[in-house]
């Protein structure tokens, strides 16, 4: 069997659903399939993110992530709010430590206003009226407009949508190999017009499959959270460390969820094969060597001290590190309350090859037949919309 389209999406995530709509939105009357390899859409990395809806301000004007984070914001809070979906409009703090850390607290102010974001600088008494559980030295940061959903409920939602729009969903149908004219898959050959890639901790070897990706390779990270069993309600606000602004990672912090309970995390472990969840779950010998290939260049030459990070992380098995960590930010935090391990989830990190680094934009590569959306990590989930426009626009006119 062999199905024609006008554009195919691979992958099922976020991007994938949102990019498939806004593909039937701008190209009136295109024939739009999207295929998904689980048996649900947002199985990986966007349904198993922490649900928080970024503000903006931690991104360099000049990156995507700035351009699209704000106005993501915006427009996922409405389409939650539209739709009757949960969203706790709960702000986040972003505490100092210490009196170094006050420069970083200035930088990230300086950022949210070229961003345009709403970002508040407060004093420490003033961050304890927002919090009154909260540590900071001196003075801390407010974001009002950052906030939670439930990000399972916002997939099928937006699932239920893109069939509603006339995308045809293709569930359990796996990608193998490109063809002349298209793709192989488990579900048989699809043809189209035009190929839009967004298959996350795979884009990588689809990528290449088409020319692309030459110097790029996936790294994934397992990230943890670890839940409180104090009732909902007992933490007014997220509050996040002053990141490490080098790496993409914004450290161990506190999330409100959508329903309100308290969790820690989340880690950025080096996973040793992509979909390493549990365990030797969905185990893969060629990616572990790959992967344990990378890992070892990286552990003695990169320009993020690989080595410092992997260590960092992995102690972060320990329900106790973890929880001393976090103890930094909050009074009263003890770890006889943080007994249960949430789902885990793998961040697909795009990995610069030649500059040994990890990517901390977005990084698409293109030409007149497929796209391919090689990183796109946090704030992935909040840019989604913006994001999907943009993909748009860049593809052009409806290919011939």
């Amino acid at each position: 069997m062999t199905l024609e389209s006008d554009f195919l999406v691979i992958g099922g995530g976020i991007m994938g659903l949102s990019i498939a709509r806004e593909l039937r939105k701008s190209f009136h009357g295109s024939k739009v399939v999207l295929i998904e390899k689980e048996d649900h859409c947002g199985e990986h990395a966007s349904g198993r993110n922490s649900g928080v809806l970024h503000a903006g301000f931690y991104y360099t004007a000049d990156s995507l992530k700035a351009r699209f984070t704000r106005d993501g914001n915006r427009a996922l809070t409405e389409y939650c709010e539209s739709h009757g979906l949960k969203i706790n409009k709960c702000g986040k703090l972003v505490v100092a430590q210490n009196e170094d850390e006050l420069q970083w607290l200035d930088e990230l102010m300086s950022r949210a206003k070229k961003n345009g974001v709403d970002l508040q600088a407060v004093d420490q008494k003033e961050a304890e009226s927002i919090e009154p559980r909260v540590k900071t030295w001196r003075r801390a940061l407010f974001s009002p407009t950052t906030s939670s959903v439930d990000p399972g409920e916002v997939m099928a939602h937006l699932h239920k949508d893109a069939l509603a729009e006339g995308v045809e969903v293709h569930l359990g149908v796996r990608y193998l190999q490109r063809t002349a004219t298209g793709i192989q898959t488990t579900a048989g050959d699809y043809n189209a017009r035009y190929i839009i890639n967004c298959a996350g901790l795979y884009a990588d070897t689809i990528g290449r499959d088409f020319g692309f990706s030459k110097h790029y390779r996936i790294l994934p990270f397992k990230g943890l959270y670890l839940y409180s069993d104090e009732p909902a309600g007992s933490l007014r606000t997220h509050i996040y460390p002053v990141p490490d602004l080098r790496n993409p990672f914004l450290g161990v912090h506190f999330t409100v969820t959508a329903k309100g309970a308290i969790k820690i995390g989340p880690t950025a472990i080096p996973a040793f094969w992509r979909e390493q969840y549990k365990g030797g779950e969905n185990f893969n010998s060629a990616e572990l060597i790959e992967i344990l290939f990378r890992q070892a260049g990286l552990f003695f030459s990169s320009n993020f001290d690989f080595k410092r990070l992997a260590w960092e992380e992995i102690q972060k098995y320990s329900r106790g590190h973890l929880v001393s960590l976090a103890s930094d930010l909050l009074q009263g935090v003890r770890k006889s309350q943080y007994k249960k391990w949430g789902p885990p989830g793998i961040r697909a990190q795009l990995l610069n090859l030649r500059g040994k680094k990890l990517e901390m934009d977005f990084i698409l590569e293109s030409d007149d037949k497929s796209m391919h959306i090689l990183n796109a990590v946090s704030p992935a989930f909040t840019c989604a919309f913006p994001f999907a426009k943009y993909v748009c626009q860049k593809i052009g006119p409806l290919p011939k």
